[in-house]
Order: structure tokens, then C-alpha cells, then sequence
């Protein structure tokens, strides 16, 4: 048994999984805890969640992970994939499912009537993005517009953190990075609801106060208490952020200049800037923290691709993809693929962008098309650096996280073909670790900046960086290439 310590609680929702964390005061990791689940696809373009699950699945981690223990919990940080869209009543119960982030493309109309009432330019300029399927806005609008009775029943929106939150403390808030989401409802200049816009995206909803990633928004009431094992009534809450942002905190990427790559089921960049950096292929956000901003971008698809092929040739483990994928060499023996195999996020915005393995000849081996799967999340992440630099973000320090980082080879990948070095930090566990770097703050003033030092950088080769070049360029070639046949082939799948 663990000696009597206080440790802060830090739970996070993905996609695929919650995780939790038990933390000791001084950055330890204490215990871990995971929940598997899946979300549900009810049609084509529609990806939601149950969020009942997200209280089932914080009161089972808690629970593990302060069971048996004798630790004291001294406060709480929640976290969870975003921006979704969560309609509920006034006592917090949802009137539908979650409707996810950008991987959901279903607003599509509504993104066309929105842009078309408030104008293109307009919207940018506010909020320092354009409308696509990562903004919130046009998916509340969706429900308003398909789903009425189900609307009429709305009076709050949340999204996982907020609505963890919310289950915990009874009280109703969102951070101001995840309020930045709900384009075009959120004033980038204002950093508050821009009330006019509000009213049509969201008719007679009431929009949440606004708090600072790792305010407290509330303590443990007496009735969420009841439910979970050994966290007092009375703990500090503290408002978290949606997991990218809180796996930047994670990893101390905080500072403009600073990129945070996230290396997972999806490829997420997230870049922290001094002012809002307009874009109209990536996502501008208001920051963590008072006095920062971020331009984020997005892929639909990475590290799930990878995990298709492997159930696809064989179940092989990882470790003998990895080995077979550096046998192949840069360029994967003459093999390129585009990544969009779920569409496509940032920096296109094409829901209907399809996967291309193109150079394919019998002599290829599972080992090339793995190696080309990992280029291709490189491509892809070369594509929102150049993308980030043409809206005058300055780079001066990428950090990886994820679990992409745990074998050598993707992220030296990723080096080559960007030219650009990577600190790799000691603890790559998340978003979950990030919002309890929150909560040690809130509940203790505690700086955390000493939890996650550096552990190794990866440093670009120049040869290889050469070779990529060309790569490279053949890569940007072959969407435009192959858009309308992809186009044509979404059609047929969405019309079965």
C-alpha cells in the first residue's frame, strides 16, 4: 500500500478511451486507469456518445484509482475530446447524444447557411477562423434544425470536461478555449459570447460562463460525493480544456512559439501564439491561460490507419511493424498514400477526401505500406506546419506526446520529412496528466513546471529531410489529382 500522500485526480475523455491519473504533489504518477469505448456512427457523417458514459466511466477510474489507498484527494481536473456539442436541461440530463468534433461532418448545410448570413470575412475576423466541421456552432444548429422537440428541451451546453464538471460541483461553466470552438458564436477579441451571433446558433440556450483553464469552477457536492469512492465533498474542481489543449499543458508547451504535436489516433498540432493568428484552413482558439491564443490544426486519421493495416495483414504486434516499416527505408520502396481515410479535417476541410495508396506493385511488403502510412501522417503534419507558418506563427520549439512517441521511428518520420527538431518529454500520458498539473496549482499553488522534463530530442536528418523534399512535393500533387474520383467514390458509399 502507497504511504499517506495528497495526490491530485486528473481525468480525461477521448475518443476511444478515458484515462485517469493519481498524481502526488511532486509530479509522480501514482496509479494509472483506463476505460475502453466506442462511439456510435447512426449514419453516415455522424459520430456521437452517450455522455452518461463519461460519469460512468470518471466514477469507475476514480474509484480504481484512489481505492485501496490511503491517499487524500486535494483536487480535480477534467478534460475531454473536443469541441462536442451536448445539449442538456436545466438539471444537466442530456436531450440527445453527443455530437463529436470535427470527425463528425454531418452541419454541412448548416455551415453553408451560416457563412452565407453572417459573411466568410466577416467570421473570420471575429472569431480568426472560418466555419467547417470542427466548429460547434453549426452542429447546434443542426440539432435546432432536425431534431426540434429535442431541442426544445435544450437549455445548456456542455462539452465533456464542462459536463464532468457540471456532474461533480453543480456548477456551469466552460473554458475559454473550448468556448473559442462554438465558432461563430465566441468573440475572439472580446474573449467573451458574441451575444448577436449566439442568439441565432443557439436560440434560447444559456450559454455558460467563461473561466480560464485551472480556475476553479466549483468544489465536490455533497450528492456527487455520495457516488464516488474515497473523494471527499468540498474538493476542488478545477476547469480543464479540450484534450489537445490540455496535453499541450502536459507537456509545458504554454508559451507563444511553442508547437505541441500529439502523435495518436488522430495527428492534432496545436500552436501558442501572443494574439490571434487568423486562418482559413486551421483553427484559432483563445489560449489556456489569460494572454495566449493558439492556431490548432487536425487529421482525421494517423495512428488509426496504422492500426487498420495491422488488423488487415495479420494481427502483427507492433514492435514487428515498426521494425519491418524501418527495414523499408525512406519512401517505403516507392510508395506514397494520402491519409484521408476518414476525409479529411485541416488544413482541406473535405469530409469527402478519400485514402490513396498509389505506386502499389507485387513486390511491396507489409513493411512498406506501414513505413508509407507513417510518412503519410509526416506529409500531413508538414502540411499544417507550412500552414501555420503562412499565418506568421513564429516555431521555435515543437514538443511530442502521445503514444506515437514510444517507438523511436514515427517521430524521426516526422523529423525528416519536416526538418524540424522534437523534445520528447519524460511523461507523454496526456491530457489526463495536464489537468492534474491544474488542479496541483489550484488546490496548492504548486508550480509544476519541474513534473515532466525532457527526456530526448529527435533531431532531423539532412539527407533524408532531401529525399522528403521530393516526396513531399509528389504527395501535395496527388490529392488535387485524385479528388474528384474520391469525390465520386464517397458518394456511392454514402448511398450504399
Amino acid at each position: 500500500m502507497l504511504e499517506t500522500r495528497e495526490a491530485v485526480l486528473g481525468v480525461d475523455i477521448g475518443t476511444s478511451s478515458a484515462k485517469g491519473v493519481l498524481v502526488a504533489l511532486d509530479g509522480t504518477i501514482l496509479r494509472t486507469a483506463t476505460r475502453e469505448h466506442t462511439v456510435e456512427r447512426p449514419a453516415p457523417g455522424h459520430v456521437e456518445m452517450d455522455a452518461h458514459v463519461w460519469w460512468e466511466e470518471f466514477v469507475g477510474i476514480s474509484s480504481e484509482l484512489v481505492s485501496g489507498t490511503d491517499v487524500h484527494v486535494t483536487g480535480i481536473g477534467v478534460s475531454g475530446m473536443g469541441p462536442c456539442v451536448l445539449l442538456a436541461d436545466d438539471a444537466g440530463e442530456p436531450v440527445r447524444p453527443a455530437i463529436l468534433y470535427g470527425v463528425d461532418s454531418r452541419a454541412e448545410q448548416q455551415i453553408e447557411d451560416l457563412t452565407a448570413r453572417f459573411g466568410e470575412d466577416e467570421i473570420l475576423d471575429r472569431c480568426g477562423s472560418v466555419l467547417s466541421s470542427q466548429a460547434a456552432g453549426p452542429k447546434i444548429r443542426w440539432i435546432a434544425d432536425h431534431e426540434p422537440e429535442a431541442f426544445a428541451r435544450a437549455t445548456r451546453l456542455f462539452m465533456p470536461a464542462s459536463y464532468l464538471g457540471f456532474r461533480l460541483t453543480g456548477q456551469y461553466a466552460l473554458d475559454h478555449a473550448s468556448a473559442s470552438m462554438v465558432t461563430p458564436a465566441y468573440d475572439s477579441a472580446t474573449l467573451d459570447w458574441h451575444r448577436p451571433w449566439a442568439e441565432h446558433v443557439a436560440p434560447g440556450l444559456e450559454l455558460p460562463p467563461v473561466l480560464w483553464s485551472g480556475e476553479v469552477m466549483g468544489t465536490v457536492s455533497e450528492a456527487a460525493a455520495q457516488s464516488l469512492s474515497g473523494i471527499e465533498a468540498g474538493t476542488p474542481v478545477v476547469a480543464g480544456s479540450t484534450d489537445a489543449w490540455a496535453e499541450a499543458i502536459s507537456v509545458g508547451a504554454t508559451a507563444p512559439g511553442d508547437v505541441m504535436l500529439m502523435y495518436g489516433t488522430t495527428t492534432f498540432l496545436v500552436a501558442i501564439t501572443d494574439q490571434p493568428a487568423p486562418s482559413r484552413s486551421l483553427w484559432v482558439t483563445s489560449g489556456t491561460s489569460q494572454g495566449t491564443f493558439t492556431l490548432s490544426g487536425g487529421m482525421a486519421a494517423s495512428g488509426a490507419i496504422t492500426g487498420w493495416m495491422r488488423d488487415l495483414t495479420g494481427g502483427a504486434d507492433f514492435a514487428t511493424l515498426v521494425r519491418e516499416a524501418d527495414a523499408a527505408g525512406v519512401g517505403a520502396n516507392g510508395l506514397l498514400m494520402l491519409p484521408y481515410f476518414a476525409g479529411e479535417r485541416s488544413p482541406m476541410h473535405d469530409p469527402s477526401a478519400r485514402g490513396v495508396i498509389a505506386g502499389l506493385t507485387l513486390s511491396h511488403t507489409r513493411g512498406d505500406l506501414y513505413r508509407a502510412a507513417l510518412e503519410a501522417a509526416a506529409y500531413g503534419v508538414r502540411h499544417h506546419i507550412e500552414e501555420l507558418r503562412a499565418a506568421g506563427v513564429r516555431i521555435e520549439r515543437v514538443v511530442a506526446v502521445g503514444g506515437g512517441t514510444q517507438n523511436a521511428l514515427w517521430p524521426q518520420i516526422v523529423s525528416d520529412v519536416t526538418g524540424l527538431r522534437q523534445e520528447i518529454p519524460c511523461r507523454t500520458v496526456g491530457a489526463s496528466y495536464g489537468t492534474s498539473m491544474l488542479a496541483a496549482r489550484a488546490a496548492h499553488g504548486i508550480e509544476t513546471d519541474g513534473w515532466n522534463a525532457i527526456d530526448r530530442a529527435c533531431e532531423p536528418d539532412p539527407a533524408a529531410t532531401a529525399r522528403y523534399d521530393d516526396l513531399y512535393r509528389m504527395y501535395r500533387e496527388l490529392y488535387p489529382a485524385t479528388r474528384d474520383i474520391a469525390h465520386s467514390l464517397a458518394a456511392l458509399q454514402r448511398d450504399g
